[in-house]
């Protein structure tokens, strides 16, 4: 296998890849709720079934447009899937995650060829020379090499703690804003609104606001705590100004659903900048969608235009954001993967503030 040529592909037919990718986002999360199925009743032979076919169309799918590098992820899983069906491995959690991990960096990989972005982040290579090698692993090394090969893609050990989404201990700082107990009072109420209209929504915000807050702190503070805390409780507030048919929506969203979902941010830093004293959070929230190369929205701002407290929402939100995904699919969060899809999607982030970011999901494991 030329891994050369496989990980650096030259999009010869781009209407070819746009069909892979358009049937890969339908058979992406059929493949999580097979996953998780499977975990829960490891002796059916039909969730085995379906979830062998699964993988094997992918690799079809991707043989059929000429994508080799959807061929190469996807035929040494269909190998191992093939072993657990034969009864000479188990489908351990291990397994499972690296299943789904494989899953996501071909989704993740095939975006950004679309976008014409550089896959150098995504570590293909290791994932597809560790692949290679755990389609022939011995049976006892079978959790041990999923194990390893999830840390040197992901740079985290394979099993991460659930963030507590208890609300995080707050310093005294607030006396420093007149009327700031109050008002945080208030948009907290409005940010628990916004969670009530979904049971996925449980707990988001002060999984959020701990992520903020503890992020912030690493990196010593820079940005005004109550501002920041401030801005996580309104920052998708504007939502609830928009049709929830849009925003509550499962699956792919129209060019239309999109472009009303960018006036979300305008809508609740309008109303924090009519409250005196909040102006710092106003921006925050403004700005959270914002990317450091001018592809955020909505005004489309780049590097230092940013603020960094729009810059430490947009990492946490994403975060969050994608264990929503995954629950959509059928699966509980996974943190492992929302963090590793946040360090493979670094370039849309500031970096200055992945590391800080990283740290405290490291904590987190330590803890």
């Amino acid at each position: 296998m030329d891994i050369r040529s496989i990980i650096a592909p030259v999009v010869q037919d781009r209407e070819a890849l746009e069909e892979f990718a358009d049937v890969l986002t339908d058979r992406a999360p059929q493949i999580e709720h097979d996953v998780a199925r499977l975990l829960k009743s490891p002796a059916d032979r039909e969730i085995t079934a379906d979830l062998f076919r699964a993988i094997h169309n992918i690799k079809g799918d991707a043989s059929l447009c000429k994508f080799e590098l959807g061929v190469a992820i996807a035929h040494p899983i269909e190998s191992m899937m093939a072993r657990f069906r034969e009864g000479e491995i188990a489908f351990t959690e291990l397994l499972a995650e690296l299943l789904l991990l494989a899953v996501d960096r071909l989704e993740l990989a095939t975006d950004a060829l679309l976008g014409g972005k550089a896959l150098d982040h995504l570590r293909l290579p290791e994932l597809l020379e560790g692949l290679e090698r755990l389609a022939s692993s011995s049976v006892s090394d079978v959790d041990s090499n999923c194990a390893a090969l999830i840390e040197t893609v992901t740079g985290f050990p394979s099993v991460i703690a659930e963030i507590s989404s208890r609300a995080p201990r707050i310093g005294a700082s607030r006396g420093e804003h007149k009327n700031a107990s109050a008002d945080l009072q208030f948009f907290r109420s409005l940010a628990l609104q916004l969670e009530s209209r979904s049971p996925l929504f449980k707990g988001r915000t002060m999984r959020i606001l701990r992520l903020a807050l503890e992020t912030n702190k690493t990196a010593g503070n820079p940005v005004d705590p109550l501002q920041l805390e401030a801005a996580v409780y309104l920052h998708d507030v504007g939502m609830m100004f928009l049709p929830e048919s849009i925003w509550l929506k499962v699956g792919k969203m129209t060019a239309e659903d999109k472009q009303q979902l960018r006036n979300h941010p305008g809508l609740a830093a309008g109303l924090l900048q009519r409250i005196p004293g909040w102006e710092g959070a106003a921006e925050m929230v403004a700005q959270h969608h914002e990317m450091p190369d001018g592809a955020g929205y909505p005004d489309e701002l780049q590097g230092k235009a940013i603020g960094p407290g729009a810059r430490i929402l947009a990492i946490v939100d994403a975060f969050e954001a994608v264990m929503l995904k995954h629950i959509h699919r059928g699966k509980n969060r996974s943190v492992l993967r929302a963090i590793a899809e946040v360090n493979a999607c670094d370039k849309q982030f500031a970096p200055e503030w992945i590391a800080p970011f990283n740290a405290v999901i490291r904590k987190t494991i330590e803890s």
